[in-house]
């Protein structure tokens, strides 16, 4: 049976495997060469570093590759994101070397504005949680700015409307950076104005702007989805020139709306914001210098009738300066009769003395001193007389004295002489008795010393402790771990650094009686410990 079915013939062609491979390829991209699919975007890493992006569209039931090529991919005006519904146009093809078959995205589309406006909440969720649409992050703007920086197309009628509109409120200089407002790339080239306008110095060729604004008119929501880049929303949060988004018109939300520091309904509207009326100013300043000049003139007013009412109240010179003169009035007919007074009795006074000083009365005082003064000339002379004499006879008593004393001092000094002879003889003997008694008494006590001293035990192998501050330590606990301590052996000392894990110390001893002193002259001293 076996070797009928093997010889028997067959009217089937034989392929190669490269040859069915091809025949698939092209029999699929005959039938599939240009189709749409609708379908979930699964597996978006972004682009390869080829340029290539590689990724999958799947539904409920079914899953196929899809890739777009470098420079497809540069020309999408919606970019493909991870879980975002797209229609997708393109052929299908296979990839022999895996048996594969995948669709080949020539234009990639969102699957209705129901998928745009849930990738946009799905956006905005985002960006809310990371904090780029906080109200504290917003900045005030400056009430008359002085250079407006413009991001908008230089070709549209919103760059006209808003020069128009800052020319006929307040003229200031205007600088417009030039960008797409709608198609590929126009989120990157807003994203880039912005980060620009910020990085520009404050002293450069180009005025640093004061305020920004972000402008393009009205349009359906793919129309002004590059205003809702991520990109183009975090540049506005992170701009630290005070933004306004003017962005389609008043109905029109987009994420950079968010962002700025103001939302604008129109473009107009954000030239309106940013500068003030010049004439309303004008109007305004001219109103409060006519109010400020009416104030200063009713002040002014005020203060003179209040100035007048005080000038009122205030009493005349003639009656401030009564009191003062009837005061200097009877001061001055007072002063005539004190004058009076005051002379006649000075003169009553020297009536008085001048009854005790008359001439003979004068004349006899004058007498009496002459007398008193006479005798008392008489008695100092003859004092003086009397102590001469007495002066006199002890100059010469001591004369007779001083004549007979070198013949008795040549007698004394020589007694004197034996007398010290004999004593330092005798302090002599006294000095060698004594320094021999006390080398005796020395040597006794060094052996005492010598016999008492810590030396000798630490001879037999025993050391003393002491701190850092050479002060003695006999407790265990009193060595704190890691602290500095010197080690005194008989032949010197060592440093060391105490540490842990010593043993408890030992109980202390039991107290031991005082030992004796030793007699004078024995040698044997005992033990000491």
């Amino acid at each position: 049976m076996s070797s009928f079915f093997d010889d028997s013939p067959t009217n089937l062609t034989e392929f190669s495997v490269s040859e069915l491979s091809g025949s698939i390829k092209r029999t699929i991209e005959t039938s599939f060469d240009h189709v749409r699919v609708r379908g979930e975007i699964s597996g978006y890493r972004g682009p390869h570093s080829s340029g290539h992006a590689y990724f999958a569209l799947k539904d409920d039931k079914a899953r196929i590759d899809a890739v777009i090529w470098k420079g497809t991919f540069s020309r999408l005006k919606v970019r493909p994101e991870e879980g975002m519904e797209v229609i997708a146009t393109g052929k299908v093809t296979t990839f022999p070397g895996s048996s594969k078959y995948q669709i080949v995205i020539e234009s990639l589309e969102p699957a209705g504005v129901g998928a745009l406006m849930a990738l946009l909440e799905e956006r905005r969720r985002k960006l809310a949680a990371e904090g780029l649409f906080d109200q504290e992050r917003k900045q005030r703007l400056p009430f008359l700015p002085m250079v407006i920086g413009v991001v908008t197309s230089p070709t549209g009628a919103v760059i006209r409307d808003i020069l128009h509109r800052i020319s006929d409120r307040f003229p200031v200089h205007v600088v417009v950076w030039p960008v797409k407002v709608q198609g590929e790339g126009s989120g990157d080239e807003v994203a880039r104005a912005i980060e620009g306008f910020n990085a520009l110095p404050a002293s450069g060729s180009i005025a640093r702007p004061d305020v920004l604004i972000v402008a393009r008119g009205g349009g359906s929501l793919e129309d002004l989805w590059s205003f809702n880049d991520e990109a183009v929303v975090r540049a506005a949060a992170a701009s630290t020139i005070p933004l306004i988004s003017a962005v389609g018109h008043e109905t029109d939300w987009t994420l950079i709306d968010h962002a700025a520091d103001m939302r604008a309904p129109t473009p107009t509207g954000a030239a309106e914001i940013a500068v003030p009326v010049k004439a309303e100013l004008e109007a305004q300043l001219a109103s409060l210098g006519a109010r400020l000049s009416g104030a200063i003139s009713r002040q002014m007013q005020n203060r003179e009738q209040g100035l007048r009412g005080l000038v009122r109240a205030l009493p005349s010179l003639d009656q401030l300066l009564a009191l003062p003169r009837r005061r200097f009035d009877e001061a001055v007919a007072g002063l005539g009769r004190g004058l009076e007074r005051t002379a006649l009795t000075k003169r009553r006074s020297f009536e008085q003395v001048s009854n005790r000083l008359r001439p003979e009365i004068l004349s006899t005082r004058i007498t009496q001193q002459r007398q008193s003064l006479a005798e008392r000339l008489a008695r100092i002379e003859r004092i003086v007389e009397r102590n001469l004499l007495a002066a006199r006879g002890r100059v010469g008593a001591a004369d007779a004295v001083f004549r007979a004393f070198p013949v008795r001092l040549k007698g004394q000094t020589g007694r004197e002489r034996e007398k010290v002879a004999a004593l330092f003889a005798r302090a002599d003997t006294a000095l060698s008795t004594a320094l021999a008694h006390r080398r005796l008494a020395v040597s006794a006590q060094d052996r005492v010393l010598q016999s008492l001293s810590y030396t000798n035990v630490l001879k037999r192998g025993y050391a003393v402790i002491r701190d850092e501050n050479d002060r003695l330590l006999t407790r265990a606990n009193a060595v704190s771990s890691g602290s500095a301590i010197a080690i005194e052996f008989a032949d010197g000392r060592v440093s060391a650094i105490a540490g842990e894990g010593a043993e408890p110390p030992p109980s202390p001893p039991s107290p031991r009686k005082r030992p004796t002193r030793p007699e004078k002259g024995r040698t044997d001293q005992g033990s000491l410990f």
